[in-house]
């Protein structure tokens, strides 16, 4: 990879976590937003309720993302459970060129491609309290059969086990408190780097 002036921040951690609702925050958050760029991701999942293409994520169908996967469009893509996901690339290297810092939203497996081209990429891992807490907050989304959500567990399990290759480890037990702790994070990574 070549050079940039941006910083990329990954983070990663398992579905129900609060993974996507503190990468929300933090950008909501005054100082952060300066500072941090959200990207776009692409995904061939079906959109939620509120969700628009271009604003939310790239919705593309599987034979358009497996096309781009043949071009090289992504810095980094994964099939996570039944869905692909990926971050283009060009869109990446657009604002790290700019001097901007990115904030990914992304898998383990992903994070791993990340952390491989950019030395220097921060990596914060969410985790919820306890493989319990996170059962519940799974099953309180209603969308999961018993079968898919035992198997998230399952996933879960194995992805907490890469949290040691994350510099920072952040427990959700609380939203607001976890985002304070993640903004100081961005604001040191940024003021040291």
């Amino acid at each position: 990879m070549q050079k940039h002036f941006g910083r990329i921040f990954v983070m990663s951690g398992p579905s129900g976590s609060g993974k996507t609702t503190l990468h929300q925050k933090l950008l909501l958050d005054k100082k952060i937003k300066k500072r941090l760029v959200k990207t776009i991701s692409a995904t061939t999942r079906k959109k939620r309720a509120g969700e628009r293409h271009g604003q939310h994520y790239l919705f593309l169908t599987e034979k358009q993302f497996l096309n781009n996967i043949k071009k090289g469009y992504f810095l980094e893509w994964q099939k996570v459970f039944t869905d692909y996901y990926g971050t283009p690339k060009a869109q990446a290297e657009k604002i790290l060129k700019t001097g901007k810092n990115i904030l990914l939203c992304i898998d383990v497996k992903g994070a791993k491609i990340v952390f491989k081209a950019f030395k220097d990429a921060v990596g914060l891992f969410i985790k919820a309290p306890s493989l319990s807490i996170l059962k519940k907050r799974l099953q309180k989304r209603g969308t999961e059969s018993a079968q898919a959500l035992a198997r998230r567990l399952d996933i879960a399990r194995r992805e907490m086990k890469e949290a040691k290759h994350y510099r920072y480890l952040v427990v959700n037990t609380d939203v607001k408190k976890a985002v304070q702790k993640l903004k100081r994070i961005v604001i040191e990574e940024l003021k040291a780097g």
